[in-house]
């Protein structure tokens, strides 16, 4: 479970977001303070997983504040609560090392979906603290090992880019996986198939080919259909909170029909009725494909 440091000077927002995480079960808060100077010494003390803070506070601001805890070691994630939208003010926030932003007044709904990715993320920097460690020890056991630098997988490379989507915890993630690593190794590589052949590929990876392909195929169908929306979420939330964000300048044109995109950062910032169904798949496959392509080329150029 997540720990979590509450710095605002609001004693009304601590409440909520307290009740937010707490009643929602995203985790426990093991410190709340009204000012930069307490917090900064509470969190040193407690030192929670996650640290939500308030970019403006009177005595000191939420930048100088992570700068400082930053400089006495601690590692924890942070996310800015702030009414500020001023592009430059929260260019800076990013720039000290917040993950996300969340813009005041608080919305139950926005606090649960970004602190649910934040979860998410320290659940995959955990596997990934195991993973390092495990090769650190095998390593050691064998130096030349890591005498030379590893070509990355194309399996590696896909998790990587779905990784940069938001999205590699998601269910419909080990299918795209499967379906980019058989299209990499067929020939004719330029080429997609239809998205039917697609989903069947991912299906007998799941299930064998003694299984039920056809009904298999439209479980995929809709696992994708949902990861791929998880995509298009997660690239608005960033669009809405820093339009120059390089992840949302790189994917989000490049995966997604613009007017989508806008579509579901109008539906975000002004709390409508989410279209559920409006994501061409087609596209974000087609692009994946050939973006996954041309990593591994490069890593084949480089050795």
């Amino acid at each position: 479970m997540l720990s979590f440091g509450i710095v605002d000077d609001d004693s009304a927002s601590r409440l909520m977001l307290q009740f937010i995480i707490e009643k929602s079960g995203l985790g426990e808060v093991v410190i709340s303070a009204g000012n930069g100077t307490t917090g900064e010494k509470g969190i040193l003390i407690a030192k929670p997983d996650v640290v939500l803070i308030d970019l403006l506070m009177p005595d000191q601001d939420g930048i100088e504040t992570i700068y400082h805890l930053k400089q006495h070691g601690f590692g924890g994630k942070y996310v800015m609560i702030s009414q500020i939208e001023n592009k430059e003010m929260i260019g800076k926030a990013y720039q000290a090392g917040i993950e996300f932003y969340i813009q005041k007044p608080i919305n139950r709904v926005e606090v649960e979906a970004v602190l649910s990715r934040v979860h998410e993320q320290w659940k995959i920097g955990c596997y990934l603290g195991e993973i390092k460690a495990s090769l650190s020890k095998l390593n050691s056991l064998s130096p030349e090992l890591g005498s030379s630098p590893k070509k990355r997988t194309a399996r590696e490379i896909i998790q990587s880019i779905l990784m940069d989507l938001g999205i590699i915890g998601e269910g419909g993630s080990r299918d795209i996986v499967e379906i980019m690593e058989h299209l990499v190794h067929r020939q004719h590589p330029e080429t997609l198939p239809p998205l039917k052949e697609l989903y069947e590929v991912a299906a007998r990876a799941n299930k064998g080919f003694d299984s039920d392909t056809e009904k298999e195929g439209k479980a995929v169908e809709q696992r994708i259909r949902r990861t791929v929306m998880g995509a298009l979420t997660n690239l608005a939330s960033i669009g809405l909170t820093d339009y120059s964000n390089p992840k949302f300048e790189h994917y989000a044109p490049l995966y997604f029909d613009f007017q989508d995109v806008r579509l579901k950062m109008k539906e975000m910032d002004e709390n409508l009725k989410t279209d559920k169904g409006k994501v061409n798949i087609k596209k974000f496959m087609q692009v994946l494909y050939m973006e996954v392509l041309d990593r591994v080329r490069d890593e084949q150029q480089q050795m």
